[in-house]
């Protein structure tokens, strides 16, 4: 259990919450959600005494461990990753270090061995013995393979690094769970053991993600920061979403009935209070005018950007083909004899954890890298657009976000290119930043915004919801799945893939592939019989 009492968090004149009130109880999981800038994050440390309230209270039971998801990936360096797995329990890792002190010891004295005695037993309540076990079978379940159990973290890929630290934070069996971010870099066969993990995880877990389906799949709750309060909700984000427009339509609707209520005393007042023979009812409705009070209906800090992919001309039948088509890296075959015919309805999702192949495959179709052999068909119809995975490179200049966009737009004028830029949500002054220092979700929303722009019929996007929070992300799902064109695509947010794509392909680590005219779960499904 852990309780927020009458907690304020102020930063200069700024109020980040105020008079915050709510109690985390165990066996539930609860998705902390807001918009960008609402103080998600923030609040996570303030739960975890990493950064004190202005006013206000956190309270715990005495003995009940805090365990948080650490985002520094270099931390570690120079520990090995099974280590730093059990590290998550901090007194169980200072215990067996003493221990290894002790035994490593020349000279062992008689109040040494009383000290070592202590420890063992103490290491043995904590189920010690255990540790590198259960640390080894965390590991496995996020995909990371036995032979980088023993590797310094600083010779593992940053891939693995992710999944390390998250099994840090979930080693030991934490009274309390604190996830930021958890599913950030993480494939989606880690995720769905993640959330297996979360849904059987019988103590209290707070998250904070921007994976719908997975606040779906594991939360009991959604706590939702907005405008500086924090307000708790029952069920899952779908539950939420939907009950909290209902909440906001039913105030409307109640603010509406009681408008026209009271223009109608207002007027009946107004004509008849000076009347002798009206002047009692006049006074009457004056008493019922006062009682009536409007639903405070505050408005929220999310925004949602608008995503609309329009084509200029439509495809025809010949859209994409390849005939054999083989690529290596380094010498080694990621792609191996491919042979797809790509129809002019098809929205594709490559998934699979073999992204190395399908950044190649994306940069081949586009041209910034020749096959070995085989060949890629374009029809005479296709105009395609490409978000590629890093796209750093188009954001070295110092230029203004509107001079960067007027170059991939048709109409030149400024007042059309600030207006689109409006609806993307760089409003005013944010349209003159230099793309120099835009933030990663900003950079992505000026890719979209140059692939609106293009007049494309076929998009092909890498990994294009990364570094975007949920609102921006709803908008691009509901953008492409309202575009006519062709979508070649790879995002590990399972709702995307699930409502958007009508085809799925795996590229396997030998560069073969599986090819499915199928929805995302039904593919996992046929995955699960095999």
């Amino acid at each position: 259990m852990i309780m927020a009492k009458d907690v304020a968090l102020r930063f200069g004149k700024r109020t980040l919450f105020d008079n915050v009130n709510i109690k985390f109880t165990e066996g539930n999981c609860y998705g902390l959600i807001g918009a960008n800038g609402s103080g998600k994050s923030t609040f996570l440390k303030v739960l975890s005494r990493e950064i004190d309230t202005t006013s206000g209270d956190i309270i715990t039971n005495n003995k009940e461990r805090i365990s948080t998801l650490k985002q520094d990936h270099n931390l570690y360096n120079d520990l090995k990753v099974i280590d730093v797995v059990i590290m998550g329990n901090s007194k169980l890792y200072e215990i067996m270090k003493k221990k290894e002190e002790l035994y490593c010891k020349a000279d062992f004295t008689d109040k040494d061995g009383i000290l070592l005695g202590n420890l063992e037993s103490e290491f043995a309540e904590m189920n010690g013995w255990q540790a590198e076990s259960d640390a080894a079978i965390l590991l496995v379940g996020l995909g990371v393979d036995i032979s980088y159990h023993e590797l310094l973290m600083k010779d593992v890929p940053n891939a693995i690094k992710v999944k390390v630290l998250l099994a840090q934070a979930l080693f030991g069996n934490p009274d309390i769970l604190l996830l930021d971010e958890p599913t950030n870099g993480l494939d989606i066969e880690a995720k769905m053991w993640l959330e297996e993990f979360l849904i059987n995880f019988e103590n209290t877990v707070i998250v904070v993600s921007h994976d719908r389906h997975f606040l779906n799949k594991v939360c009991t709750h959604i706590v939702d920061i907005d405008y500086e309060r924090v307000t708790l909700f029952v069920g899952n984000y779908d539950f939420w979403r939907k009950s909290s427009e209902l909440i906001q339509k039913q105030m409307k609707d109640s603010n509406a009935k009681k408008e026209t209520k009271i223009k109608e005393l207002q007027d009946f007042i107004a004509r008849f209070s000076a009347n002798a023979s009206k002047s009692k009812q006049a006074t009457s409705r004056k008493k019922v005018l006062e009682k009536i009070v409007l639903d405070d209906l505050k408005g929220s800090s999310r925004k949602y950007p608008y995503i609309n992919f329009k084509e200029d001309k439509k495809l025809s039948k010949d859209v994409l083909t390849t005939k054999n088509l083989t690529i290596s890296v380094n010498g080694v075959k990621v792609i191996n004899n491919l042979n797809l015919n790509i129809n002019n309805f098809d929205k594709i999702a490559f998934v699979g954890t073999n992204e190395l192949a399908v950044t190649t495959l994306f940069k081949a179709l586009v041209g910034e890298i020749t096959p070995d052999s085989g060949e890629i068909l374009w029809g005479a119809s296709v105009n395609k657009s490409y978000f590629p995975k890093n796209h750093e490179n188009e954001f070295k200049e110092d230029k203004r976000v509107l001079d960067w966009l007027i170059n991939y737009s048709k109409i030149k004028e400024e007042q059309f290119v600030r207006g689109f830029l409006g609806r993307m949500l760089f409003s005013g002054e944010e349209s003159l930043k230099s793309i120099k220092v835009l933030s990663g979700g900003e950079k992505v929303r000026c890719m979209l915004s140059k692939m609106m722009l293009s007049g494309a019929n076929l998009l092909i996007l890498d990994e294009p919801t990364n570094h975007l929070d949920i609102e921006t992300i709803t908008s691009l799902n509901t953008g492409l799945i309202e575009f006519d064109g062709v979508v070649l695509f790879r995002t590990h947010d399972h709702e995307f893939i699930q409502t958007l794509a009508n085809r799925i392909i795996e590229f396997k680590e030998d560069g073969k592939y599986i090819d499915k005219m199928t929805t995302y779960d039904e593919y996992l499904e046929i995955k699960e019989r095999l």
